[in-house]
């Protein structure tokens, strides 16, 4: 069971959440820089650890939707079982490297990347300045708690995917073939 000093201390980061995604908001110089860098690729991974895996997919199925660029959001533990046969200097992977408990473990699959050429655009953690000399792109998100992170962790993946499929023309607001999700009656 979750205790009251652990309740409170997660509440607290909560009430933070807003002007942390307000912060990533305000800040899109480096996800607009690589989005016009990346945006005439034709496919992209996205890689994630534990709660940061449903993360990775949701900017993988956000790509795809508005860019129509192929995606694919993989457990970043299994990118030895498949993905990495993909990775080459053409293939960018967006790997979430925010402060965990995985962190090392993100790191280590972020030098197999770099080890086949891959190029690299990751999300971490402001102050992480050893990140910068591993990646190609590295977009800084403020720090929350572990369990919190993925709110803040989704939205530099959102505004990535919005870019890239502005720049390549594409209408944002309206993607081909989407189907709603919620009708009214």
């Amino acid at each position: 069971t979750l205790g009251k000093e652990k309740a409170r201390n997660i509440l607290m980061h909560l009430l933070r959440i807003p002007r942390q995604v307000e912060e990533v908001l305000e800040n899109q110089e480096e996800i607009i820089a690589c989005a016009k860098s990346h945006f005439k690729r034709i496919a992209f991974l996205f890689l994630g650890r534990h709660m940061n895996y449903p993360i990775a997919l949701e900017g993988a199925l956000k790509l795809k939707e508005t860019s129509y660029i192929p995606t694919e959001g993989y457990p970043a533990g299994e990118l030895k079982h498949g993905p990495i046969a993909l990775v080459d200097e053409n293939m960018p992977v967006v790997a979430i490297a925010t402060n965990s408990k995985v962190y090392e473990k993100v790191v280590s699959n972020i030098e197999e990347v770099k080890a086949r050429e891959g190029i690299v655009i990751a999300l971490a953690t402001k102050g992480n300045k050893e990140i910068k000399k591993k990646v190609n792109h590295v977009f800084y998100l403020p720090e929350t708690i572990e369990i919190l992170s993925p709110i803040v962790n989704v939205v530099p993946l959102q505004l990535l995917a919005y870019h890239i499929a502005a720049l390549r023309g594409c209408d944002v607001d309206q993607p081909r073939s989407l189907a709603k999700s919620v009708t009214v009656e």
